[in-house]
């Protein structure tokens, strides 16, 4: 029987006892990881847990997956079998309602098997509660449509892509993907090695027959090519950014694809920012940096003003008249004002620099930006983390306040920021820190759990101690609105229980 005494919480009056469920107990085999599981509208569906049961022949190796539902009630379980190269899955949920367990840890040590291939994630039906691999879909240069339910090893791989080098001087590749809007979605191109051309959008319909293509790069070369980032897609159009290279010059246009046609029905230049930060605008490592609204999407980049001078970019798409508003924050004065010691590149004191770790956007375009003093590893030193900065704008972008919250500095593991969660149909946001910190009073260092709350537009902060005796771990995770889930953990003793606490803010 587990001593549930063993691990105590100091609560305050923050949180209230909820429920529990010790996923030890929900499977025999080892568990390997859990995770949220999120709908198509970034709803809470539930969790996934996965358990290892190891080798079942000298191929093969076999899991089971647990499905509970946002109250911790599990609700489906099942063995399956998979390769030897995956060690465990992330799930997530498609736009059919389906739950997609994506391998996530790799065992490298089987990739250098003459057998190895690419693992294949697996798709479970919960309607049923069935699963299996996922089928993916290749599309051929003769215009043919191939289904692989299992992919080539890396060696017939290689050599087919050497033999097909060798014959043609390029490799022909193609993505293929099912949308949500109805059939499939392509992109093809021809592989040079140093550059690639004949770039195109294919539309396919449920019976993966061609209904049209978008042709651009046709003729591309090293110095003169062009290439199409995707933003955004829903039922009638595809919008995206066609960069434009001649050796230096540089430009860009927002090119928005009727779904249906695949015609052009806009192609407008957008100007007012360095290419670099044009081009990175879609992609901020390490975060999901946009959010789309029923008639606009708000994307958030770095704003490379030079090698010397950094900030954020503020990327607004209006979808019902295709145009763009770009906002720009600069490190040097917009934040520095705020934050005692800010270099124009994002440096603070001591060799630490900003780096992001999470942004929130609200309905009226203001977006709030989180990031963390972080310090690279050195030669003889390991990576540093300290104090955590909540940057707060409003509608046009500029800064409103600035939040510095003080942390202990944290070495090797770069976890003191948990997660976010937004409230109230997406108007407000809580996320989420720990700290140890050293008690006033005790002088005994102690995790410390911070909740903080933004709504409409004002800031509050709960502190919660979170006590842990005898070796338990003790990780918060997100949970359904207005609670949190609580992890305990202790491999030795096979003691794994979740929770779920519910805040009171």
């Amino acid at each position: 029987m587990k001593k549930l005494t063993l691990l105590i919480f100091g609560l305050i009056q923050t949180i209230a006892y909820s429920q529990t469920q010790d996923l030890a107990s929900l499977a025999s085999g080892k568990n390997v990881g859990m995770n949220a599981l999120f709908d198509t509208k970034d709803n809470l569906y539930g969790y996934v847990s996965i358990y290892s049961y190891g080798k079942t022949d000298n191929k093969k190796q076999k899991f089971e997956y647990v499905i509970l539902d946002k109250n911790l009630n599990p609700v489906a379980n099942k063995e399956f079998e998979a390769g030897l190269l995956v060690s465990n899955y992330f799930g997530y949920v498609d736009f059919k309602g389906q739950i997609i367990l994506q391998p996530s840890d790799i065992n490298y040590l089987q990739a250098f098997s003459k057998d190895a291939a690419a693992p294949v994630s697996m798709v479970i039906d919960p309607k049923t509660n069935t699963v299996k691999p996922k089928v993916y879909y290749d599309y051929q240069e003769d215009g043919t449509f191939k289904e692989i339910s299992q992919p080539k090893t890396f060696k017939e791989e290689r050599k087919e892509n050497r033999a097909e080098k060798k014959e043609k001087g390029y490799n022909y590749v193609s993505v293929v993907g099912e949308i949500k809007e109805g059939g499939y979605l392509a992109l093809e191109y021809n592989d040079y090695g140093k550059y690639i051309n004949k770039n195109s959008l294919i539309k396919f319909d449920d019976n993966k027959k061609e209904i049209w293509r978008y042709s651009y790069n046709t003729n591309g070369d090293k110095k003169v090519f062009s290439d199409l980032s995707i933003l955004e897609k829903d039922e009638n159009r595809i919008y995206g950014i066609l960069r434009k290279v001649n050796d230096d010059d540089k430009t860009f246009s927002l090119v928005v694809i009727d779904m249906k046609t695949g015609k052009e029905l806009s192609n407008k230049p957008i100007t007012g920012l360095s290419p670099e930060t044009i081009y990175n605008i879609d992609a901020l490592s390490g975060i999901d940096n946009d959010k789309t609204f029923d008639d606009k999407v708000v994307l958030l980049g770095r704003n490379y003003i030079s090698k010397e001078n950094r900030g954020f970019a503020r990327f607004i798409l209006d979808k019902n008249n295709y145009n763009v508003d770009l906002k720009t924050i600069s490190y040097k004065p917009d934040l520095s004002n705020h934050i005692p010691k800010l270099s124009a590149d994002g440096g603070v004191e001591n060799g630490y620099y900003l780096q992001t770790k999470d942004a929130y956007f609200m309905s009226d375009g203001s977006v709030g930006i989180l990031s963390e003093k972080f310090k690279p590893a050195g030669q003889y030193n390991a990576p540093k983390t300290t104090d955590l900065v909540y940057i707060n704008t409003d509608k046009d972008f500029k800064v409103k306040d600035v939040q510095v919250f003080e942390k202990e500095k944290s070495k090797w593991v770069n976890s003191d920021y948990l997660f976010s969660q937004y409230l109230n149909d997406g108007k407000d946001v809580v996320f989420f820190f720990r700290d140890y910190q050293k008690d006033q009073v005790t002088k005994e260092k102690k995790w410390n759990l911070f909740i903080n709350t933004i709504i409409d537009g004002k800031f509050k902060q709960e502190v919660v101690p979170i006590s842990e005796k005898d070796n338990y771990v003790v990780t918060p995770y997100v949970a359904k609105e207005g609670y949190i889930l609580l992890r305990e953990f202790n491999e030795k003793e096979k003691f794994n229980k979740i929770r779920l606490e519910r805040l009171n803010y």
